[in-house]
């Protein structure tokens, strides 16, 4: 910890708070039946993989996302009250509240799209790079999808793509254990997701989803090493998803015992523990952060729940494909 910046710290901290203060408000938004849609896929708990991830990155870096991915979206930057709106399906949404949860993104920031379709980002992503790499712009992708997506096809075959090509792709595996309602211990026949890099001759790594500075220091690298014109990486970053696969799940598949474990390795507290404890932050300023952002959740709540609804008679002129 003492080689970090308080500044970094302090960055790190609010970027997690914010996502969890987010997806907490979410929740309880959706479970009042506010959000017009059950599928809604919640990020609390993973909160480090995102923030740690994306403070490596440039404002014209891309990132491809998934069916959860609040999370990435504002770990990038993204708007509060444009992701909130959204989701709560206002014309100041991001999509004009047409997309919601799963297809919510921002292309000016460089987000290619979350995506319902699992393990889809994963051949979006080399070609995102193979473009960058053609410009010359040592732009980098960072693909984030999860341990269920890793047994998809389009895994292999982006990775290998991106492989020999050397794309300028960094691979984060969102390892949760679950993918949907099964255990990777069932659906795997591997515990490490990052051996999978062996095949295609890059590096991969596993680190703690949990910790915030470690997903940061192999962010860094993959990232840099990346825009080096070095090639892609694969992280693996095990963590926990504390709720269900999506909102309403009873999440009856997993032990009480299992979840209680969850809290013990909160990102947010783990860090604002680790943080006080070397001197790079004060209780009183990590409060400060926290009350900062609470006040920026309820505006971007308010301006979503003031926000326009759609008109039914113009989404035919939002539709880009079609036949007679």
């Amino acid at each position: 910890m003492p080689e970090y910046q308080e500044e970094l710290i302090l960055r790190l901290y609010k970027t997690m708070y914010t996502i969890r203060m987010f997806e907490e408000t979410v929740s309880e938004l959706g479970m009042a039946s506010e959000i017009p849609s059950a599928m809604i896929h919640l990020y609390v708990g993973e909160e480090a993989i995102a923030t740690g991830v994306g403070v490596c990155l440039r404002e014209d870096d891309y990132i491809v996302s998934t069916h959860r991915g609040h999370g990435h979206l504002i770990a990038k930057g993204g708007s509060l009250k444009k992701t909130m709106a959204e989701l709560l399906a206002k014309e100041e949404g991001y999509c004009r509240g047409r997309g919601g949860s799963m297809h919510i993104t921002d292309v000016e920031l460089g987000g290619l799209g979350a995506n319902g379709i699992v393990g889809a980002g994963l051949v979006i992503a080399p070609g995102a790079a193979l473009s960058a790499k053609l410009r010359g712009t040592a732009q980098v992708t960072a693909c984030f999808f999860g341990d269920g997506a890793s047994n998809q096809g389009t895994f292999h075959e982006g990775l290998n793509l991106a492989s020999i090509w050397d794309l300028p792709v960094v691979f984060v595996c969102e390892n949760n254990g679950y993918g949907e309602f099964t255990a990777q211990k069932e659906h795997q026949n591997i515990e490490r997701i990052s051996k999978r890099a062996e095949s295609y001759g890059i590096p991969g790594i596993t680190v703690d989803g949990n910790d915030v500075l470690e997903v940061y220091a192999a962010a860094s690298w993959a990232v840099e090493r990346a825009r080096k014109g070095a090639g892609p990486t694969l992280i693996e970053a095990v963590t926990n998803r504390w709720y269900g696969h999506y909102l309403y799940d009873l999440d009856e598949y997993r032990s009480e015992e299992e979840k209680a474990g969850f809290e013990e390795e909160d990102p947010i507290k783990l860090l604002e523990r680790d943080a006080v404890e070397q001197g790079l932050a004060s209780p009183a300023v990590l409060e400060r952060i926290r009350s900062e952002v609470e006040k920026e959740i309820e505006e971007a709540r308010s301006f979503a729940e003031e926000g326009t609804d759609p008109l039914p008679e113009e989404d035919s002129g939002l539709i880009y494909a079609g036949g007679e």
